[in-house]
């Protein structure tokens, strides 16, 4: 089990709520994915993907400013500009401008269970740059979600020269990205709370998406006549699968640390195959529910003993509420 660097373990209301967040997390993330697909029909991936944040920017930076005083959204420490930059550069502008890229020739879940490679990378990012050290229980649980990765891939060596491959690759170095830049950004260590860095970060990091959509030759005028569910798209995706999202996700790294946070990525694919499915008509074969019980039981053993505890607890008070049934009132 990776130890956290943060000494301080939180409270029993505090790991409920960050448990809720987690589920949050998942379905906010495995929706995106469904949306992403939809608005690809008519945008260019890394054109989309900076609209994404330019919403996502303008929701979170208007919230933060008409609600908390101007002392505690602005940066101020070298630590705070380094962990905007970072997380623009990786958690931002090369995790989505890969990701989009890529799911334009995968399928929702595809995509979603490549991206899910993550968590496996971050320990040893994490092992690099912060010391982590994984229990050998751990480096089991994380490969046999590995494998139940494999499962629902199932890649041979014919899908490696088509479309789809090219573009899980693309998802992969999404995936990359992401691992590193939150190892990257807790060890920056920034100062300021969690929620006005992500925005600042979206903020920074459209602005790269932009640059780079230039760059690979997207027409900025491809958002001139969209239809009506390209632009449902634009609000699913900036919104709730981004703005409320990502401040989630920065939200858990910060407290519960990188690898950890990144594990939303073993759930993320049940959410985006269940919504691929009812709102895209996208199949979910045998191969790919077994797959994701593999990734479960893979995930299970990595936090055994976050598990083991909760399991603990709750027999803890069934005992003592049989008890208590048990025990006769007392006569005066």
């Amino acid at each position: 089990m990776l130890r956290s660097t943060f000494s301080d373990r939180p409270s029993l209301p505090a790991r409920y709520r960050d448990s809720a967040l987690f589920v949050l997390l998942a379905m906010l993330f495995g929706g995106s994915f469904v949306a992403i697909k939809t608005g690809l029909r008519e945008l260019p991936p890394v054109l989309f993907a900076g609209l994404r944040f330019d919403l996502a920017a303008v929701t979170l930076l208007g919230y933060i400013v008409f609600t908390r005083p101007r002392s505690t959204w602005l940066p101020r420490t070298r630590d705070d500009f380094f962990g905007i930059g970072m997380a623009a550069l990786f958690l931002i502008a090369l995790n989505n401008g890969l990701l989009f890229l890529g799911q334009g020739t995968t399928t929702p879940a595809a995509a979603s269970v490549m991206y899910g490679l993550n968590p496996i990378l971050a320990p040893v990012f994490a092992w690099w740059l912060l010391g982590d050290r994984l229990s050998w229980l751990g480096a089991v649980g994380i490969g046999i979600a590995l494998s139940g990765v494999i499962i629902i891939v199932q890649p041979s060596p014919s899908t490696f020269t088509d479309a789809s491959a090219v573009g899980q690759l693309l998802v992969l170095g999404a995936a990359a990205a992401v691992a590193l830049g939150s190892v990257l950004l807790q060890r920056v260590g920034p100062q300021m709370d969690s929620t006005p860095l992500t925005a600042w970060a979206m903020a920074v990091g459209a602005v790269l998406l932009h640059v780079a959509s230039l760059l690979v030759g997207e027409p900025p005028t491809a958002v001139i006549g969209i239809s009506p569910e390209t632009i449902a798209s634009i609000v699913a995706v900036g919104i709730p699968s981004t703005a409320v999202a990502y401040a989630i996700y920065f939200g858990l790294i910060k407290r519960i640390g990188p690898v950890r946070a990144n594990l939303v990525a073993y759930v993320v694919p049940i959410f985006a195959a269940l919504m691929g499915w009812v709102l895209l008509g996208s199949s979910v074969s045998l191969w790919t529910l077994v797959g994701f019980l593999v990734v479960v039981a893979g995930f299970a053993l990595i936090e055994r003993m976050t598990i083991r505890m909760e399991l603990r607890r709750l027999y803890h008070r069934f005992e003592q509420t049989s008890s208590s049934q048990q025990t006769p009132p007392c006569d005066d």
